[in-house]
């Protein structure tokens, strides 16, 4: 009996240590908020400002010739198709005919957005009206995946250039054959890619094209519609993870390549660079591109940002509760991009810090640690808030569902789906890649 009883104490105090453990690792990341890079910004409002010839010059041109945006500073470079450490650009004026037609692949100025769509004939009308009016776009390009239903006769109809996608090669996941696609019709010098269920808010476009005089590879962490509470609830217990796991977004510094993230719903980029370095092709396997992507370039010396857009862009990811939980807690183990290791390590934070104190709350048997770790997931819960565009009680009650999320990232783990959008693609292990060259530098950055 006393064996039994010294190795039950023992237990306890392991498992008392572990949770320490993971206390402090859920601190430490979550301090980073509060040196995190502010919100990307829109532009200025409209005004008059006398130029430099002394005539009355708009605010939108004055910021255009190297205004602030958004935390970074949209040179005339960025628009213009000049060099800029993004490789060497190639010729053309900027041409708002350019939206159906052109050269592809001619190098031309201003942003180029590619939409990589399959059977989202019900939700992208919004995103293409919302870029399609951007002053600062040259060209949308929907690159249509072998849609079913009518999505390539509702972008072409909106003024899109629809790019029939070709059939899906061996090896290839469907998005990143789309953007693969996408990028070498795109003429702009920057290119930025867009999901279909994003609906961008005017000066998105120049605040990203702005972020990358600082940055190589731009991601953009959007506000969350989510219509109902249980939706709610769950979607915010599953984001409340990812902060456990990797810091809140924006962190001043860049993490190790191995840590970094990303949001593939939203990217911008130099094309020239991507092209160098053929990255879609690079992550071609991947179901977890975007993070993939992120840090196979981070590995090579791109400065990759993740920066909160919440103020510029909104994404309606889901339409219910039990889509969250089949479709996001499919992605959100990141397995395919994170070594088994660090995988354990993640689970356990998630389990230790945020699961655990709940259920001992339910029991009636919480620590001083548990509550310490309640409060801590209390003030989470008030930060999240903002990532949401009407939040409400699910965000709030969120904290409760913890168990569950744990439990659908430790089936996800163990048990990944490599299914998406009706095709199904064979198990990869993860393994570093091949290395693409760094983007070129300009000596001024």
């Amino acid at each position: 009996m006393t064996g039994k009883g010294e190795t039950v104490t023992t237990g306890r105090w392991v498992l008392g240590a572990a949770q320490a453990a993971a206390a402090l690792v859920v601190l430490a990341r979550l301090a980073r908020g509060r040196r995190r890079l502010p919100p990307l910004s829109p532009p200025a409002a409209r005004t008059e400002t006398a130029g430099p010839d002394g005539r009355e010059v708009a605010a939108s041109e004055s910021a255009a010739r190297g205004g602030t945006q958004g935390g970074g500073t949209l040179s005339s470079e960025a628009l213009s198709g000049e060099p800029q450490g993004g490789g060497t650009p190639g010729s053309g004026a900027p041409d708002r005919g350019a939206r159906s037609g052109g050269t592809p692949g001619g190098g031309g100025r201003g942003i180029s957005v590619v939409i990589p769509a399959r059977n989202e004939e019900h939700r992208l009308a919004p995103c293409l009206r919302a870029v399609l009016a951007d002053p600062a776009v040259i060209e949308v390009i929907v690159v249509d995946d072998e849609s079913s239903d009518g999505t390539a006769r509702l972008a072409a109809a909106h003024g899109a250039r629809v790019v029939p996608g070709r059939p899906l090669p061996d090896g290839w996941v469907g998005k990143q054959w789309a953007l693969h696609q996408g990028l070498r019709e795109a003429r702009g010098e920057i290119v930025m890619t867009l999901d279909a269920d994003t609906r961008p808010r005017p000066g998105l476009c120049a605040a990203l094209a702005a972020a990358l005089d600082d940055h190589d590879l731009v991601s953009a962490g959007p506000r969350f519609v989510c219509d109902g509470l249980a939706e709610q609830a769950l979607h915010a217990s599953f984001l409340a993870t990812l902060v456990y796991r990797f810091g809140p977004i924006g962190p001043p510094a860049p993490p190790p390549p191995h840590r970094v993230m990303a949001n593939g719903q939203c990217l911008a980029f130099r094309r020239a660079a991507m092209l160098r370095a053929d990255g879609f092709a690079r992550v071609r396997r991947h179901m977890t591109d975007d993070v993939a992507l992120a840090r196979a370039l981070a590995a090579d010396g791109w400065r990759v940002g993740f920066l909160d857009a919440r103020d510029l862009l909104e994404v309606d990811m889901h339409e219910s509760a039990a889509e969250v939980w089949r479709e996001w807690g499919r992605s959100l183990p990141l397995g395919d991009v994170t070594r088994p290791a660090w995988q354990a390590a993640d689970l356990a934070v998630v389990w230790l810090a945020a699961a655990l104190p709940v259920l001992r709350l339910a029991a009636g048997r919480p620590t001083r640690l548990d509550l310490g770790l309640l409060a801590v997931r209390l003030l989470l819960t008030t930060a999240l808030r903002p990532a949401y565009a009407r939040p409400g009680a699910g965000v709030a009650l969120s904290l409760l569902l913890d168990p569950a999320t744990a439990v659908r990232l430790t089936q996800a783990t163990l048990r990944p789906v490599r299914t998406w959008r009706d095709r199904s693609y064979p198990t990869m292990p993860v393994r570093d890649g091949g290395r693409p060259a760094p983007p070129a530098r300009s000596g001024d950055r």
